[in-house]
């Protein structure tokens, strides 16, 4: 009796388990067709521009979820180096500047994890590539305020072909007040990716001419955050 008892038991407690599961799912579907059916109560009352902004914030909101619990909320500079040091990187970075190649096509700096081939470099515009990826330079800060009162900030910019370009810039705490009043958007150019905080950053391949300088030289700064 004992026996069937404790069988009883783990059978309702599976059952139970399995209905919390099906009502999460189900809960979850609901959610996802309210959604879906509020973007399209938007769009078909015209207001096209209102849905594709809802339907843009929704997409973001599902994309940052794997980098909780920072990604949806601040810029990547932020986790990285702190909002005041943050706004001073992003109002000292370089204007995008187009660089001939080999070939003498003009190239700009870019995202080295998703392009590597002078035809995805070409400029094409003031912060996009002919093959419409957007600039990118990768950051490294070094705060010497302690010491000397000053922020170094490295701005390593990639080009194919060309490799790697570094354009430093010092900061004392006069500049750090000045851009305290600097927006911090993703859709600004160029796109700031700091090297404190990418995974796995001394270990991407490169051919031997674009090795990267600053490889092994950037101390952590937020482990387990992904830009």
């Amino acid at each position: 009796m004992a026996e069937r008892g404790r069988q009883s038991a783990a059978v309702a407690a599976a059952t139970e388990r399995g209905q919390a599961t099906i009502e999460s799912t189900g809960l979850a579907a609901l959610i996802a067709l309210l959604i879906v059916a509020a973007v399209a109560a938007i769009v078909s009352g015209g207001e096209v521009k209102a849905g594709r902004e809802l339907a843009g914030a929704i997409g973001r909101r599902i994309a940052c979820a794997p980098h909780l619990p920072d990604a949806c909320r601040h810029d990547p500079l932020v986790p990285a180096y702190g909002r005041a040091l943050a706004r001073l990187a992003r109002a000292l970075a370089p204007p995008p500047e187009a660089l001939p190649g080999p070939g003498g096509l003009p190239l700009v700096p870019v995202d080295f994890r998703r392009c590597r081939h002078e035809s995805c470099a070409v400029a094409a515009g003031p912060h996009l590539t002919a093959s419409n990826r957007r600039t990118t330079d990768f950051t490294q800060l070094l705060d010497h305020r302690r010491s000397e009162g000053s922020v170094e900030l490295i701005f390593w910019e990639y080009r194919p072909t060309l490799g790697w370009r570094a354009v430093r810039r010092t900061a004392t705490a006069a500049d750090i007040a000045t851009a305290a009043g600097t927006e911090l958007l993703v859709t600004q150019d160029p796109i700031l990716v700091p090297l404190e905080t990418l995974p796995g950053r001394d270990h991407y391949d490169f051919p031997a001419d674009e090795t990267p300088p600053w490889r092994w030289q950037v101390d952590p700064r937020y482990p387990g955050w992904s830009s």
